[in-house]
């Protein structure tokens, strides 16, 4: 299976009051999907957010944002640029194909010479 991560891609710091505990200190993270396979590692456009309270430690979820902290967010969320969406081949995979071709080869050789069928 495949090993999705989170990576960040963009943090910063909010002077914002938190909806909870009336501090100011959020922190605001913009996170791109990766998924981590054998053979492959695909980077996704998928992008995902998450402000939380230095303070007290909670999770803030966009239903109790106020208008500033919305107005913030869609700043840096223009700020959060993403990588390309790609696709890259792990060494393992280069050398199944080699092994593949080979045992083919191999196969083939040995029917074209004769030496399993005389």
């Amino acid at each position: 299976m495949a090993e999705i991560k989170l990576e960040v891609i963009k943090e910063a710091d909010l002077t914002n009051n938190c909806p909870e505990c009336f501090n100011q200190g959020l922190k605001l993270s913009f996170f791109q999907k990766h998924s981590y396979g054998k053979l492959i590692h695909k980077t996704t456009n998928e992008i995902t957010s998450e402000l939380e309270c230095k303070k007290c430690g909670t999770k803030i979820y966009p239903v109790g944002w106020t208008p500033d902290i919305e107005r913030v967010f869609e700043y840096y969320q223009k700020m959060a640029v993403p990588q390309k969406k790609s696709m890259k081949f792990t060494s393992l995979l280069y050398i199944l194909i080699v092994a593949l071709i080979t045992i083919v080869a191999a196969g083939i050789y040995i029917l074209i010479e004769g030496g399993l069928f005389k």
